[in-house]
């Protein structure tokens, strides 16, 4: 009786903390990532099927790894997917920079940041969103495939949260490639830890391919990609007028 009572006076001491609670703002707030979301479907509905290189805005060109990526892209857009990026500068404009260069479609969506970031001078069409959730599920609805360059905390939230989606089958099984062994060797040691503490299954490591070559990155894609959803090459589509849309 003596342990309920002393339950029931911590129970008492409890005292809940208040959330938000204007609800107009929270209306508004649910209006104005309903508006990012149709702004984002309109500028992308044409782009066709992407792929998003994610990485860090701090690489300058010149670079190793900004190279790597020019190239990388470069390579990947002559397979007939546009490239996309986070818009900005370092690892995305490289990528955007690559797919431009060689003919490719170049795409972007960029953050807007209290300092402004500006998009890349690389892009065939971008968009402007004010929300990184917004920003991250466009970067992930129109693209077949992943390429996770070195980066920092936004890099591997991106690329967490593509795995993570496609580990619990809510998008389906589009090929990641993860590259550069050295960079990463410390996130796969942390991944491979996970997988002897049981926290993930034996076979989720299958789920990304880990690589410093450029043609084991392309083929990967085109595999898994092209020959395995049966991508074909594009047709013209025709934009609704009504809808105020350009092809």
């Amino acid at each position: 009786m003596l342990q309920e009572e002393k339950k029931q006076a911590v129970k008492e001491q409890i005292k809940f903390l208040a959330g938000p609670q204007n609800r107009g703002k929270e209306l508004s707030f649910a209006i104005s990532v309903f508006w990012e979301f149709i702004k984002g479907f309109r500028a992308l509905h044409f782009v066709g099927p992407c792929v998003t290189i994610f990485g860090s805005a701090r690489f300058k060109d010149g670079h190793p790894y900004y190279e790597k990526t020019e190239e990388l892209a470069a390579r990947i857009a002559q397979l007939g997917f546009t490239i996309m990026t986070g818009g900005g500068p370092g690892i995305m404009e490289a990528a955007n920079k690559g797919a431009k260069e060689a003919g490719g479609k170049s795409v972007g969506c960029n953050i807007v940041l209290p300092h402004e970031q500006q998009h890349n001078p690389y892009l065939d069409k971008w968009v402007n969103i004010k929300y990184f959730f917004v920003r991250k599920t466009l970067l992930l609805k129109y693209s077949y495939a992943f390429v996770v360059m070195p980066g920092g905390f936004g890099t591997l939230d991106e690329y967490f949260e593509a795995l993570t989606l496609i580990q619990t089958k809510m998008m389906s099984e589009f090929p990641i490639v993860i590259f550069d062994k050295d960079f990463h060797k410390e996130l796969m040691a942390h991944i491979q830890a996970l997988k002897i503490a049981e926290t993930i299954s034996a076979i989720d490591t299958n789920l990304f391919l880990v690589t410093d070559s450029i043609d084991e990155a392309v083929s990967y894609i085109q595999k898994n990609s092209i020959v395995k959803f049966n991508l074909q090459p594009e047709k013209p589509r025709r934009p609704f007028k009504w809808l105020f849309e350009h092809g």
